[in-house]
Parts: C-alpha cells; structure tokens; sequence
C-alpha cells in the first residue's frame, strides 16, 4: 500500500506535468516517475531549495554575465509559480554572487555558498572560473552547471561539471574557415593567457595548419591589462613584414581571443593604418561585447573592418522569444545567447528535483540525462556528452555595424556546426 507521503508526491508530479505540457515547457514521461516508489514515503523536498548563481556582474565578463540575471530570475518565477499551483511545499531560492570575473573570487564564493548548504550552482561563465573551482566542487559533491565555460580541458567524463554549451572543439575551426572563405593565407592569433584563450588558441591554430592558413604569429596577452601598445606595435610591425614579403593585406587575419580586452587592444590598433587594411575576426568572447560599441573609436573600427565574433546560437523556440521579451523589458537590450542557457540549466535543475524529490547532486545528475531527452526550452533541445558538455550546436555570426548614426551589435551570418557551413552577408 503507498503512503501518504508518496501519493501527494505523485498527485504533484501529475501536476506539474499537466502544467508544463500546457506551457510547452518541457515535460516528463512515465519513466521520469521512477524515483518516486512506496519504499521512500518519508522526507522529500520542503521550504526554500537553495540553488547558487555565480556570475561575473563585474570584469571583463560582465556584459556576457549581468543579462544572466534577469534570465535566472524569470524561470525561478516562472518555475516557483508552477509549484505553488502544483501544491508542492517547496520553493527555489537564488543565492546570486558576483565573482569579478576573478577566478580566485569565484572559489570564495563558491565556499561561503557551501557553507549555507548550497549543493547546486549555476555558472561560473569563464573557463578559468570554472577549472577553479572544479577541485572544491567536486571533492563536495556539488553539480555545477556553466552556461558558457567552452574549454576542452574541462571535458572531464564522471565529475560534478556540466556545460550546456558546446566546448571549444566545435568553436575552434570556425575562425580559420571563415578565413579561409575569404582567401584569407596568413593568420595571427591573440590570445587571453587563461584556460579558454589557451585552448581556443590551440584549436584554431590547429584547424588553420589544416587548411593550408600559415599561422605568422601568436600572442599570448594577460588578462584585464589596461594597455596593450607594446603588442600591438609588435603585431603591426610582423603584419607589415608580411606585407613587405608580398602578402597583401586582405590576405591577412588577425584572430582575437579575449573578453573585454578588445576593446584595449583595439584602441591601440587603430593608430597603424595597416591593422585597418586586414581581416579580423573573434571569438565568443567578444561578440555582443558591450565597451566595443560604448567607446566610439572601437566600434568605428571595428565596423570598418567587419571584425566578426561567432557565438552558441540558440535554437529560435517560442520559448525563446517569450524570455527575450522578458529580458528586453528589463534591460532594454537583447541579451546574448548564454542567457538563454542559464534559463534551461535553472529549469532542467528543477525538473530533476521534482523527479529525485532529493536535493541531492548526484540524484540530479543520475536523472538529468533522461530528462533531457524530452526537455525543449528557451535554447532548444540539449543533447550532453559523456563528459557532460553540449554536443555540436550552430553558431551566430555577429559583427558591429552603423545605424542611423549609432554603432550596434548585429547578426549577419551563421556556421552550422553539422555541416561546417559559414553563411555570412
């Protein structure tokens, strides 16, 4: 005979699942169920569920990382409400830290959210954030789900970090074809010195060497440096080399891996007329990059260039154009792609709660697969690999252009991942 602590369980998760196939949501099957039988009828999830939120409001990072925060706080909303409606006697509680986009800061906060009993975080956004606290993390069990950490060193199969991005093995080849498409045969890398410069960096010389695409020079700068004229002066001077051997300009590309730091580094190089003669293209790192379009020399520069940065497009959902509203209304702004991940990641996280009825990191993890089967949100359908990262997604070409006499970040091409395909204007 089930007890009454089991049958209210099942009563609620009838519920939800009637309420999410009324949204659209994502919904459970029968399989889903499972973890509820008549052997655990006692305890289950009550009062507040503390879920951490670690993201770079500040840094280099930030304008990637403020528009997550909207994102989070609309599906805990949305997801909150579900539940009062469902009848459950839980709720979802955000613990939102800034971590500076400082690796060191982003362990610390890690520890004072586990000291409040947090046992699943939302973010860290960086690379090097993330493989910093990846130690912690996993030595106390606690799931960390990154919205946007793209570095292949991460790829780690049976630890407590999953990445609903793809890593930056499927990003890494896009700057070197694009080149490519535009006849380009000598590429400079610039690149952060953190785990995700270190990696993209390798990646996209990699695929360049492939395709025949001399790579003529790397530079490994530091991050959040406040000048960057000494590189870029001996960037220019090995681009006028180059020149002086008879490459021509449009034959060159410099390929820039960084955050925020473009914007330094391109206030630099708009003093050499040669670096306005080349290709440039970016990285994820940079598309959507809000100082670029603040300050009024880079995005001069950057549009007379076409300085192209590719980013993990999410699939064009109804739910995603119901969040970007949502998200629009309170920023005033579109928000980038990973925004869109982290709403998932919050839903997925609660969806696997309700099945586990357990706040648990491994009960979540050991459901979360499942689960994704049949969950279809904000960024379209999440397929994870054995190591817990986004499987091939498509890419959004972005770049900055003028209008009526404002510079903005615009979308003007795609790289579809399945095909390697790069359809750009």
């Amino acid at each position: 005979m089930i007890g009454k602590g089991v049958t209210k369980a099942i009563a609620i998760v009838v519920a939800i699942v009637t309420l999410l196939l009324g949204i659209g949501i994502g919904y459970f099957i029968a399989p889903y169920m499972a973890p509820v039988t008549p052997a655990a009828p006692t305890a289950g999830l009550s009062g507040e569920v503390p879920i951490g939120v670690l993201l770079p409001l500040s840094g280099p990072l930030a304008t990637l990382g403020e528009p997550n925060r909207p994102a989070l706080l609309i599906a805990a909303e949305e997801i909150n409400s579900l539940l009062a409606k469902s009848g459950a006697n839980w709720r979802l509680k955000l613990y939102i830290e800034d971590t500076e986009t400082k690796p060191e800061v982003a362990l610390e906060k890690l520890m004072s959210l586990h000291a409040k009993g947090v046992k699943i975080v939302i973010g860290p956004m960086g690379s090097g954030e993330v493989l910093k606290i990846k130690e912690y993390a996993d030595s106390n069990k606690i799931l960390i789900i990154s919205q946007s950490s793209t570095s292949p060193m991460l790829a780690i199969k049976g630890d407590y970090i999953y990445r609903f991005v793809p890593n930056d093995l499927y990003q890494g080849p896009i700057g070197p074809k694009f080149a490519n498409k535009l006849g380009v045969t000598h590429m400079f890398i610039v690149y952060l010195a953190n785990p995700w410069g270190d990696g993209l960096a390798e990646v996209s010389e990699k695929t360049a060497k492939e395709l025949g695409i001399a790579v003529a020079g790397k530079f490994r700068i530091a991050e959040a440096a406040t000048d960057y004229s000494a590189e870029v002066s001996s960037l220019a001077a090995e681009v006028n080399k180059l020149v002086e051997q008879g490459i021509p300009p449009e034959k060159i590309m410099v390929h820039i891996i960084t955050y925020g730091e473009a914007t330094t580094f391109m206030l630099s190089a708009r003093d050499y007329d040669i670096l306005w003669k080349v290709k440039w293209f970016g990285s994820d790192g940079t598309a959507y990059e809000g100082t670029l379009i603040e300050e009024t020399k880079t995005a001069e520069f950057s549009s007379s260039v076409r300085f192209v940065s590719p980013i993990f497009s999410p699939t064009k959902t109804p739910r995603y154009q119901e969040v970007l509203n949502k998200i629009v209304a309170q920023l005033g702004r579109t928000p980038p792609p990973y925004a869109y991940n982290a709403y998932d990641a919050l839903w997925v996280v609660a969806l696997c709660l309700l099945a586990t009825n357990k706040y648990d990191a491994d009960a979540v993890i050991s459901v979360m697969p499942n689960i994704l089967k049949t969950y279809y949100g904000a960024s379209g359908y999440i397929m994870i690999d054995e190591a817990g990262d986004r499987i091939a997604a498509d890419y959004e070409l972005a770049e900055i252009v003028a209008k009526d006499g404002k510079y903005e970040w615009a979308t003007t091409g795609m790289y579809y991942g399945a095909t390697g395909e790069i359809l750009w204007r």
